[in-house]
């Protein structure tokens, strides 16, 4: 019996899978289209987008590139799942090809109804081959080899290169994504290099040129600190870090990075460059440049960026993507440390060997030993210049502490030689007001000394719970919440309405709770925005609404109840909203502890806000116990506390907050609602 031969074959809806399901962003599925413009050799691959605002748009990518022949579209182009490494090494250029497997390309190619592929080779010049896709077709058929293609070839004197159109759009493009596309396209071959790159894309758009005006803005000069850093090919490295006039400050062998001569970065070669800036109004005061300007290019651009053979890879340094965890170790150890939001850096690494593979979706590198060493590299670096910096502030504290108590032993003893020449009677009485006078000062040194303290072990508790933020605020608490879904959602298939009816409570309390830890994690990192303490205008409503807000998981786990009446006007301030928030958190958190020795049935904490004139009137009472065992003047001072675990500096924040805000605070106790009564006096510009 003879036996036909047969393959294997996929249904068309695979196609759409590979496509739009595996890769749905906009900006990514045209980018892959651009990398093979950068594969193919071109200087120049322009992007324009026509009527994308609505469905039925279109979007055409052109390239200046060596183009296509018949036999490349057909065993290249049309072939997924095939990298171009596979095909050949180096491009003519010299270009490591982006190695795209054209699951990426399919996703662009699929945003249209239908696509059009017209390439002039360079290995053939004066002929066209053209190819278009109707992806109805596709839809319609069971499996893909039922939808037959053809390449139109004709002759054509054109220039070579490759023009791909897709047409009747799906779903429109919102100025969103028109704007993370532009700035993907802006980032892709690297932007900040001094000399002019060989390739360019860009994109026929306004957003395009808004930002491609800021990106040649180029600030590098106007940063305090430069780190450069290079890990070799025997995965050696060393680093240097540079002052604003690119003067060396600090250098490191690969022993001083790693602290071991023996062991080496199993990553391949690669440079990091990182530039810190000091965003201070004092800092900017004799630059030709604003504060403002240099504020705006961070926001787009900063970032640490990460190149892979000349392309950029996404989601390195794109907005929220802290890869480096650099916020983190500022929260650890907030002094001489940068963030996210005053840097912008790039890792530019050589990798012909492939060392580092992207993932399937493009959303990154694949997480082996060659990337984790990567980023060690780069984190052994920033650890080398923060140590640095740190080292260098700690020597400067030291020696202005020795120059001031110098200078006071030298000013004091200068007194006394005053006093040692004056005779007679008044000799007597001088040394007398010297003395009570030294006495007065030493008790004032150690009441500062004292609050010195306090404010440092403020501080640690601050670190240690923006810490415990960074890390509970993700993955925990995710974890907490899906596992006990699951244990409800399994008990009820089990045992039935049964072990609900057993459990609810129960259930209830462990969301709450981690609703509460939730909360916490927020609000700490929340109060850490450096955005939050800059001089601005405050609208005082707004902020009141979402602290409570923010606050509500807490009040409901306390079982506490919390009243707003606020004015319908909307007064304005001029300060840090840090500085609001800190003034009502405090006073809230004053009221939740307040509670724990409370005995009422009822929780109730209200707020109102009212403006008279030039000043916003915010009171907060509540019906706890008031203030009980230290008076009223008190309560203000910083250590003061009652309770067994107080800090005593939560209402002197408060005091002070108000104060640098031009308002002032009182106390009554009891006030209207029994318990503690705070009314806040601060002034407003207008409504």
């Amino acid at each position: 019996m003879a036996e036909s031969p047969t393959h294997i074959r996929f249904a068309a809806d695979v196609l759409r899978r590979l496509g739009e399901e595996l890769n749905p962003s906009v900006d990514q599925g045209i980018v892959e289209l651009v990398k093979n413009a950068y594969d193919a050799n071109a200087c120049e691959c322009v992007v324009e987008l026509y009527g994308v605002e609505a469905v039925g748009g279109r979007v055409t990518v052109r390239d200046d590139g060596d183009g296509m022949t018949r036999d490349q579209v057909v065993d290249g182009w049309l072939v997924l799942g095939r990298s171009s490494k596979s095909i050949s090494g180096k491009t003519r250029l010299g270009r490591t090809p982006a190695g795209s497997k054209g699951l990426g390309r399919l996703a662009a190619l699929r945003m249209g109804r239908s696509v059009t592929l017209t390439t002039c080779p360079l290995e053939q010049q004066g002929q066209r081959h053209e190819l278009t896709i109707d992806w109805d077709r596709y839809d319609q058929a069971d499996v893909v080899e039922r939808v037959p293609l053809s390449i139109t070839t004709t002759p054509d004197t054109s220039p070579p290169g490759t023009l791909i159109q897709i047409d009747d759009l799906r779903h429109p493009i919102g100025r969103q994504d028109v704007r993370r596309l532009a700035r993907t396209l802006l980032l892709l071959a690297d932007p900040f290099e001094n000399a002019e790159s060989s390739f360019r894309p860009r994109l026929i758009a306004e957003e395009f040129q808004d930002l491609s005006r800021l990106v040649e803005a180029r600030y590098f000069s106007e940063c305090e600190f430069h780190l450069r850093a290079v890990v070799d090919e025997w995965g050696r490295a060393s680093a240097q870090v540079l002052d604003g006039y690119d003067e060396v400050l600090w250098s490191a062998d690969h022993e001083n990075l790693t602290g071991d001569s023996a062991g080496r970065y199993k990553c391949p070669p690669a440079e990091f460059d990182v530039w810190v800036f000091v965003l201070a109004a004092e800092t900017f005061k004799l630059r030709t440049v604003s504060l403002g300007e240099v504020r705006e290019w961070l926001r787009h651009f900063g970032g640490i960026h990460v190149y892979v053979n000349g392309l950029r890879v996404a989601p390195y340094g794109n907005q929220g993507n802290d890869w480096l965890d650099i916020n983190l170790a500022r929260a650890r150890s907030p002094e001489a440390r940068p963030s996210t939001n005053t840097t912008i850096g790039r890792i530019q690494v050589d990798d012909p060997g492939d060392r580092l593979q992207q993932k399937t979706d493009r959303s990154g590198l694949i997480e082996g030993p060659a990337f984790h060493d990567l980023r060690k590299f780069a984190t052994d670096a920033l650890e080398f210049m923060a140590a640095r910096r740190l080292a260098e502030t700690e020597r400067r504290r030291q020696q202005e502490r020795s120059t001031t108590k110098s200078t006071s032993v030298g000013r004091r003893a200068e007194v006394h030689d005053v006093i040692a020449s004056v005779e007679g009677p008044k000799k007597l009485y001088l040394e007398k007001v010297f003395e009570r006078y030294d006495g007065a000062r030493e008790k004032q040194v150690d009441a500062l000394r004292r609050e010195v303290d306090l404010y440092r072990t403020l501080s640690t508790a601050g670190i240690t719970a923006a810490t415990f933020a960074h890390e509970s605020a993700g993955s925990p608490v995710k974890i907490l919440g899906q596992a006990l879904s699951t244990i409800e959602r399994r008990g009820l298939g089990k045992f039935g309405q049964q072990f609900i009816d057993l459990f609810t409570e129960q259930f209830r309390s462990m969301r709450r709770a981690i609703a509460s830890i939730a909360v916490l994690g927020s609000v700490t990192l929340s109060l850490l925005e450096a955005e939050k303490r800059r001089q601005r205008r405050v609208e005082v409503v707004p902020v009141i609404e979402e602290v409570v807000t923010t606050l509500g998981p807490f009040f409901s786990q306390r079982e506490v109840e919390v009243d707003l009446d606020l004015s319908e006007e909307r007064p304005f301030l001029h300060g840090a909203r840090s500085s609001v928030e800190s003034i009502l958190t405090n006073l809230l958190n004053n009221s939740l502890t307040a509670f724990e020795s409370s005995h009422a049935d009822r929780r109730y904490i209200s707020i109102t806000m009212q403006v008279e004139g030039a000043w916003s009137l915010i009171s907060l009472a509540d019906n706890g116990p008031g203030i009980q065992g230290i008076g009223r003047e008190e309560i203000w001072l910083p250590g003061q506390t009652t309770k067994q675990h107080g800090t005593g500096l939560g209402l002197t924040i408060v005091k002070d907050s108000v104060t640098d805000l031009g308002g002032s605070v009182e106390v009554l106790s009891p006030g209207r609602l029994g318990g503690a009564e705070f009314n806040v006096k601060l002034p407003v510009l207008g409504a």
